[in-house]
């Protein structure tokens, strides 16, 4: 493990639009510097996407973003993120991704020599891979489309590269529904920090050769599945909020390999890595309900240095089209951000409070991702000896702060779910010291049909 020390060891010093080690971009936004950046983010309505229907997409692709365009010139931020998650069609065929990448990279071009808009390009291809099971990691076509997807989208003018990796996914569905804590741990922090190495080792290459910058993943399909799962009452938001803990173990193996933020919008683990890494961080709450419900609409806005609004369909709403819609809503949200930094520390502090004050006694969820829970879990990490022992470390902090914080009036748990308290803990007191012992463990315990150990170095 690269981090040793945390970047921010005071919960007082983990605010929004401020890291310690902020990115500039080619025009000049520093992300992390002072500003929070809204992100712009969209997708198509329901739409096959075949040859045929091509040039439909792209007039898609160009309306959306011309017309989100025109109204970010009248609301003059100081800056824009615009994010194109590319479709599975779109990596599956790189040609259309990168031409679509292509099309938004010289609207913003445009938006920038006319009217002197910063802005720069996140591209985020899909993680193919999963389509194939058990699924090839590290050889085959879906991994080829998926990097020469990077690098095309990369040299048409994507300044970001991202993804919603799946690495050890096979394992943690299961884990979730069986509320298999042990199992969890070995899906993220075993399978899955050994594929984000090999992942972000090899987009670090793409990012050197064109210039361009490594940002960061997100354990959207894990931390995000759990909390859209105890949302549906189908598995306890304690053990949602403890998986929470353990995806930053996961998620941060990209920074290891080089990647400089901000890190992914859908990652909620972001405010940990920020404590670890020092680096800016994306995040998204009440303006990504478009996409899935949350318990931390207020919270996630709390130490982000771009305010996102997760993928909208591109449909006619009575202000306009959605996205532009919702691009506005993240305009006034920013400005309301950069206006309180404007009025001093101590003014951007007390709006941060009310952030996470307004959301962290309620759900078990949001008060893992309190400033002073964040500080705990990242802390936690760093101290650890590798990966397997991070996620331990992560998810016994967890369940501590949990535990305190019920204790202490501040957390509300249901009556229900209080059991699950002892019942984690127990699981991972009975963990073996060593990773080798662990992984012996668990390859006697998960199905070992659902994924290829080989694919993952072991």
């Amino acid at each position: 493990m690269r981090f040793r020390q945390l970047a921010i060891d005071s919960p007082d010093n983990l605010l929004f639009g401020t890291a310690p080690r902020p990115l500039t971009t080619r025009r000049g936004m520093v992300i992390g510097g002072g500003t929070v950046y809204p992100e712009f983010n969209f997708t198509l309505p329901d739409i096959a996407i075949d040859e045929g229907s091509m040039p439909a997409v792209r007039r898609q692709y160009q309306q959306i973003i011309d017309d989100a365009l025109r109204r970010a010139v009248e609301l003059e931020p100081p800056g824009l993120v615009v994010e194109f998650e590319m479709l599975p069609p779109m990596t599956q065929q790189p040609r259309w991704g990168i031409e679509i990448t292509a099309i938004l990279a010289e609207a913003l071009e445009q938006a920038h020599a006319r009217h002197g808009l910063p802005s720069t390009l996140r591209i985020t291809p899909n993680d193919t891979r999963e389509f194939e099971r058990p699924a090839r990691m590290r050889h085959g076509p879906y991994w080829e489309g998926m990097r020469q997807a990077f690098d095309g989208a990369a040299a048409a003018g994507g300044e970001l590269l991202s993804i919603e990796s799946v690495g050890g996914k096979e394992i943690h569905d299961d884990a979730l529904m069986a509320g298999d804590l042990p199992a969890a741990i070995f899906a993220l922090c075993v399978l899955g920090t050994r594929d984000m190495r090999f992942l972000w080792s090899e987009l670090a290459d793409i990012a050197q050769a064109r210039g361009v910058h490594c940002a960061g993943d997100t354990a959207c399909g894990f931390g995000n599945t759990a909390m859209v799962l105890a949302e549906q009452k189908l598995v306890p938001r304690l053990f949602a909020a403890v998986i929470r803990a353990v995806t930053a173990v996961r998620s941060l193996v990209a920074h290891e390999c080089g990647a400089v933020g901000p890190g992914k919008d859908c990652g909620y683990e972001n405010p940990i890595l920020k404590a670890i890494t020092g680096m800016p961080m994306a995040g998204e709450g009440k303006t990504a309900a478009c996409a899935h419900a949350s318990p931390l609409g207020n919270i996630a806005a709390a130490m982000c240095d771009t305010w996102s609004n997760e993928s909208v369909q591109n449909v006619k709403l009575l202000g306009g089209m959605a996205p532009t819609c919702y691009l506005e809503q993240l305009v006034y949200d920013c400005r309301l951000f950069n206006r309180a930094m404007d009025h001093g520390p101590s003014a951007a502090t007390m709006l941060r409070n009310w952030l996470v004050e307004s959301d962290s006694g309620l759900d078990p969820q949001a008060y893992i991702l309190t400033p002073h829970s964040v500080v705990a879990v990242a802390r936690a990490i760093v101290a650890a000896p590798d990966h397997y022992r991070a996620g331990v470390a992560a998810a016994a902090t967890a369940i501590d702060l949990l535990r305190e914080g019920h204790e202490a009036g501040c957390l509300r748990i249901h009556q229900r779910e209080l059991p699950w308290l002892d019942r984690m803990q127990r699981s991972i007191e009975a963990l073996p010291e060593s990773e080798s012992a662990f992984i012996e463990q668990m390859m006697g315990e998960v199905d070992t049909t659902r994924f290829n150990p080989a694919e993952y170095g072991l």
